[in-house]
């Protein structure tokens, strides 16, 4: 049958899935429960190349960044809002263990496209121990919630787009195609995030997904509109409010609602870092959909090959989700090989 795409999911993965089939052409629907917290809306979006506790370069930066530029801008030219801001990222360093680490790591080839030469030149009124840091180029923050409502409203436009929590046993798939709610589908692909854990088709991907809580702060920077960060985030949004974050919770019960234990760490980690003082406006709470020792996987399911899954973005969802959208559009429609790291059947088990 000629394609036509059915995609559970409205995040930032299902969200880049719709775009790639629209460039192409492609009919879909895109079905999403339109809940007013997820992972994909709670989001900050941060895109940064040197990140983690050991200093490195985020992997394949270079390309999926390039990619999501593009995408993000031409995705704003189509509805004419803008929600991709590139920006500076000053690192700053914790401590003399982490210091003598980055003395090291400076000088790594991979590093130099993404350094600023000059020192970042903090305000020491507003930021404790300034000096230690450094400036990351080539870094930038996609407002998520922006992003996915206007493509809502778009895709919503063409009437490709539906509110339905759909289960498992509503999709049935036989060799000719997939159907849902008296509909027919060349193929369907679920992009639910953490949920997918508890898919049947799916069980035995191995899900190791985080808790992740996020503040809404306000106070005064004197006009510094980098994003920060020392052991916590710390992101200047274009409305005036910050957002810092964040924290990972691997074992958690409700998946909702923030804890004060972790609202009070991330409190106490952004005091040490803004000397301003800072009022907590609201705390924010989702899952990360984390996959054990894998970037993300994407494919079609071993024995069901109208059934496709992309899932397992982590917090790198707006970096990544353009990139691999794209490369399982061109999988499903084209035959194109996929990555081996990222091939759901090569990582099955």
């Amino acid at each position: 049958m000629s394609p036509r795409i059915l995609i559970i999911g409205q995040g930032l993965a299902g969200t880049a899935l719709a775009w790639r089939l629209w460039e192409r052409q492609v009919p879909f629907v895109i079905v999403d429960r339109d809940e007013a917290v997820t992972c994909s809306k709670v989001a900050a979006g941060l895109i940064t190349p040197i990140t983690g506790m050991r200093l490195t370069v985020s992997w394949r930066y270079d390309l999926f960044y390039r990619e999501a530029l593009r995408f993000y801008r031409a995705c704003g030219k189509r509805l004419q809002q803008r929600f991709f801001f590139p920006r500076g990222y000053v690192r700053l360093l914790k401590d003399e263990k982490e210091l003598a680490k980055w003395h090291k790591r400076r000088r790594d080839p991979d590093m130099q496209p993404f350094l600023h030469h000059q020192a970042p030149e903090l305000n020491a009124d507003v930021i404790h121990q300034p000096e230690n840091g450094f400036q990351q180029r080539h870094a930038a923050w996609l407002d998520t919630a922006a992003y996915l409502e206007s493509s809502r409203r778009f895709f919503e436009s063409l009437d490709s787009w539906m509110k339905a929590d759909v289960q498992p046993t509503d999709v049935r798939d036989d060799a000719e195609g997939v159907e849902w709610s008296g509909q027919r589908f060349s193929h369907v692909i679920w992009a639910q995030g953490w949920s997918a854990e508890k898919h049947p088709l799916f069980h035995w991907v191995p899900f190791q997904s985080a808790l992740g809580t996020i503040l809404t702060v306000q106070a005064d920077l004197q006009g510094e509109k980098r994003i920060l960060n020392r052991s916590c985030w710390l992101l200047p949004r274009n409305d005036g409010t910050l957002r810092v974050g964040s924290t990972y919770e691997w074992q958690f019960d409700d998946p909702n609602t923030p804890s004060v234990d972790q609202v009070q760490k991330l409190e106490a980690t952004l005091r040490s870092l803004l000397k301003a003082p800072a009022q907590i406006t609201a705390a924010q709470t989702a899952v990360r959909p984390i996959i054990k020792n894998c970037q993300a996987l994407m494919g079609t399911h071993p024995t069901h090959p109208r059934v496709a899954f992309l899932n397992g973005l982590g917090s790198k969802g707006s970096l990544r989700s353009p990139w691999l959208a794209r490369h399982l559009v061109e999988h499903l429609l084209d035959g194109a090989e996929l990555d081996a790291e990222m091939d759901l059947q090569q990582n099955s088990i």
